[in-house]
């Protein structure tokens, strides 16, 4: 029976993280979990509520960026380290990249340069069982024409501050592979939608607008292509290379769902109209100028993380955005406690 493990949790009171540290808690009971989050904007306590009576569950309110971490690693026996903790909205990175160079990049060199010094044993080893896994995004690969994917050996060609921080930080995990042999995997997805997203993003900030019946903004000619991938899906992925995946191996995880965010906005209007008010319509959907540098579309090829680790995306699109709105519907309190 395989040793119980310890988790370290970067960013886990964020989208992806939190829901991460619910499917962990159900997929592994008796496991370690320390939960590292710097509470931003994006960050949400409220996400993560019903682990607060859990004695194996661990909650430090630190930066990625601060050298105290280090002390967790004396604390606790690490195994695994999932990293999430990031700066992601484009927008913002726009505005301001510091910030984005900050977090991403050389929060990213600090844990790794922890991770080596506490799992590297006095022969230049590392113990067994020790993982570093960082998740990144599709948005490194750059933009697709109409055709094509993006596969894992895809040239990297980011075109936001967002997607030039995430591929320096991805780069600098390979360096720790390649250099330090530090046992790594590195995950790119598509586009995440589920409960807890943040409404500077697409799916929620849609269903907000249309939930209080206000101009729903869509950029450019709406026509932008992404690949949707629901959550659950994606933690299920994450669990799968934690466990299964060759070390120093890229797995793209893609939802096999390319929809353009017009389509998007229109089939969550249908749903709000099913289930919240019939009156709503497509006239709330107001054409804005488009996003400086916006990518066409994104693209996954997820063939090998199906080939070689055997899983796929489980949950049809059509399923998992009546299950999100839901979500929303059902927490417009959580919408409200939302910070800026």
């Amino acid at each position: 029976m395989e040793a119980m493990k310890t988790y370290l949790i970067t960013g886990g009171a964020g989208f992806i993280g939190s829901n991460f540290i619910h499917y962990l808690r159900k997929q592994e009971p008796q496991a370690t979990i320390i939960n590292v989050d710097a509470l931003t904007y994006a960050g949400n306590l409220e996400n993560i509520a019903s682990m607060n009576e859990d004695p194996r569950y661990h909650f430090v309110h630190k930066d990625i960026c601060d050298p105290t971490l280090q002390q967790l690693f004396q604390l606790y026996e690490i195994d695994v380290i999932v990293h999430f903790a990031a700066e992601s909205h484009v927008d913002r990175s726009i505005e301001d990249s510091q910030a984005f160079v900050t977090t991403n990049v050389l929060g990213t060199v600090n844990l790794l340069r922890m991770a080596k010094e506490a799992w590297r044993t006095a022969d230049g080893r590392y113990a067994t069982g020790k993982k570093f896994l960082q998740v990144s995004t599709d948005e490194v690969y750059g933009s697709l024409g109409a055709t094509g994917l993006f596969t894992e050996t895809t040239p990297l060609d980011p075109h936001s501050p967002y997607a030039a921080s995430k591929a320096s930080a991805d780069l600098f995990v390979k360096a720790y592979y390649d250099t330090h042999q530090l046992p790594m995997n590195i995950t790119r997805c598509s586009n995440n939608y589920g409960p807890y997203q943040h409404v500077e993003k697409l799916i929620p900030l849609v269903i907000q607008k249309g939930l209080r019946k206000q101009a729903i903004p869509l950029y450019g000619d709406g026509l932008n292509i992404r690949d949707w991938l629901y959550v659950e899906d994606h933690c299920q992925a994450i669990y799968t290379v934690i466990h299964h995946g060759k070390l120093g191996e890229i797995y793209n995880i893609g939802g096999q769902n390319e929809r353009t965010n017009r389509e998007i906005i229109k089939t969550i209007l249908d749903v709000l109209q099913r289930n919240v008010d019939a009156t709503l319509s497509e006239s709330l959907i107001t054409y804005v100028t488009d996003r400086k540098g916006h990518d066409r579309r994104y693209g996954i090829d997820a063939r090998k993380i199906q080939q070689e680790l055997g899983w796929k995306p489980a949950t049809p699109f059509a399923k998992g955005i009546e299950q999100t709105v839901q979500w929303y519907i059902e927490n417009q309190t959580w919408l409200q406690n939302l910070k800026d």
